[in-house]
This record gives C-alpha cells, structure tokens and sequence, in this order.
C-alpha cells in the first residue's frame, strides 16, 4: 500500500525525478514523458465521468481503466533493465488487454454504422472521452518512440494496451452521444 505524508521531497528541484526503481532522470525523458502522459490521460478520464453517472455501465468502465492507468504509469515507471530485480514489478498484462477489448465490444455493439468521420464533441461526456483519446494517442507514440530508442523496453501488453485505450475511448465517446445518434458527422469540403 503506498503511503505518502510528505508531497513535496525537494529532490526533483534539479530537473530529475526518481523511477520507481531507483535511478533518476530528467523530467524531459521520454520514459517521464511516457507516463506523465498516462496520467494526463487518466485525468482526462476523470473529468469525463463528471458526466457519465447517468450511464453507470459506462462509468464503471471507466473507473476500471483508471485503475489500469495508474498500472501502466506504474510499469513504465519500472524500466525493464533484463536483470533480475529485488521485487516483482507491477505490469500490464494480457488480461487487461482481453478485458478492453471486450469493453469495446459491448460498447459498439449497439451503436449506429458510422457514414462518416465523426469531430469531437456532442455531449459534455463525449467531449470529454474524445480529449482523453487524443491525449492516449500521443502517450502510445511516446511508448513506441520509447520502445524504439536503445537501452530501452516496453512490455507488449502495455503497448497493446494504449493502443486499445484509444479504441475503447472512441467507442465510449460515441456511446456517451445517445448511441451515436448526437455524433457530429465530418462534411467533407463543407466550408468551401
């Protein structure tokens, strides 16, 4: 159980903060960028289900993949270094990848055929869930470019992960627009 008296420690003061396995980097890494972008994701997350109680399926959902983004911050907070470590390190695993997807199922499979690109908005729910999809999208390219730089792994689950958060956001955006009947549909060429 974490247990946190103190909030500030002075020690990121330097342009550094600490990985959950010890070493120090700077705020900038893209290790630090990985997971604070989680956590933006995660807050995002947050500020949509101000307005998804009166879908409690939904929220509940919801609820369920913060727990999983706090994991994912974790994990990456964790870098696999293929030495053996002290203590079992707390990742992403398949199951939570199995679970997203059959969200997604379930979610979609209700929802009106899409005719056409959809623009973020609708509802205040909806809204919400489309920020929170562009903010995951970027933190997946972060974790690719991560898992692409020498000296540096992510686990695939993690990766798989991301990817689907993205996907289950979508869906639960256009959910959260009455099943798909309040999308705003993109009109090519429109404003010509």
């Amino acid at each position: 159980m974490v247990k946190l008296n103190k909030i500030y420690t002075r020690t990121g003061d330097d342009g550094t903060t600490a990985l959950v396995s010890g070493p120090r980097r700077l705020k900038h890494d893209a290790r630090v960028e990985a997971y604070g972008t989680v956590d933006e994701t995660n807050s995002c997350i947050g500020m949509a289900r101000l307005y998804t109680g009166d879908r409690p399926e939904l929220d509940a959902m919801l609820m369920r993949i913060q727990n999983d983004l706090f994991d994912l911050g974790a994990d990456l907070a964790t870098p696999d270094t293929g030495e053996v470590p002290a203590y079992e390190p707390l990742r992403v695993v398949q199951s939570q990848v199995d679970r997203i997807e059959t969200e997604i199922d379930k979610l979609n499979a209700d929802l009106d055929p899409l005719r056409s690109f959809i623009l973020p908005g609708g509802s205040a729910a909806a809204a919400h869930l489309h920020l929170a999809r562009t903010i995951a999208r970027r933190a997946e390219r972060i974790m690719v470019d991560l898992a692409h730089s020498p000296d540096e792994r992510i686990g695939a689950p993690a990766l798989k992960y991301i990817n689907r958060l993205s996907d289950f956001l979508f869906v639960a955006a256009r959910f959260a627009n009455d099943g798909g009947k309040a999308d705003i549909l993109w009109v090519p060429g429109n404003n010509r």
